[in-house]
Order: structure tokens, then sequence, then C-alpha cells
């Protein structure tokens, strides 16, 4: 509810999934502008939902945030292992945070990871239909 409720006090339409599978098929197609991605998830490895997601053709690209209480470095390493047992190169998420993180932590790091301009009270309207907008998919 707070990651929810924080993102759309700041212009930005969550999509909340509490699975996996649920948060592929919402992300597959809601076309969400990022991802945030809680590591410590109960029924999976939030490194394996990751690498699910640059492995799809459909996803690869989406920029991901990812949330973990490991210290950033710890978790790369664990990363690149789980990416050498997958068989392929799979790229660092384009931001990490421990969470929980402070509010304005974690907006900072979704206005950069989007695309665009991101005035402190306003909020970016959504782009056409079929192409990426300002929502934001995230594991909870």
């Amino acid at each position: 509810i707070f990651l929810s409720t924080l993102l759309q006090t700041h212009g930005f339409i969550p999509i909340k999934a509490q699975t996996g599978p649920e948060g592929l098929r919402k992300a597959a197609t809601r076309n969400p502008g990022c991802i945030i991605l809680n590591a410590m998830m109960s029924e999976e490895s939030g490194i394996d939902l990751y690498i699910r997601l640059r492995l799809d053709p459909r996803l690869r690209n989406v920029p991901v945030i990812m949330l973990s209480p490991v210290p950033r470095k710890t978790f790369f390493q664990y990363q690149k292992f789980h990416s050498t047992q997958a068989g392929r190169e799979i790229p660092e998420p384009e931001g990490y945070l421990q969470s929980l993180p402070e509010a304005h932590e974690l907006i900072r790091e979704v206005r950069r990871v989007l695309p665009g301009e991101w005035p402190d009270s306003e909020a970016k309207e959504s782009e056409t239909e079929g192409g990426k907008n300002d929502s934001c998919f995230f594991r909870s």
C-alpha cells in the first residue's frame, strides 16, 4: 500500500501484482514504463523473476528497479551467479535500492530510469495506447 500510494501521489499509475506469474502477465499486457521488483519474494526469488523478465523479448527493455535488504555488492554477485546458471549474460537492473528506501529515494530512482521531464509537483500524462506509459508495475 505504501508504494502504491507513494507512486500515485507523484503522478505514476501503479500496477500491483501478488505473484511472479501475475506480474509477468500484467507487465506483458500493460506495458509499464518501469518495474519495481522486491528481491525477497515469498513464493519465488526476485532474482529468478528478474531473469525471466530479461529473457522475455517483450519485457527485456523495461527498466527494473530492484528493492532488496541485501547490500548492493552482495546482490550483484548473487545475480551474476544466477545469470551464469541461466546460461546467458543477464544485465544488472537499471536501479537498485535497499528496501525499504526513503520515499524521496524511490521517486528519484523511478524518475531516473523513466525518460522524460518529471517536475516535482506535476503528474506526467500517459502516452497513447500501445506505447510505454508512466505506469510502474511492482511486486509487493
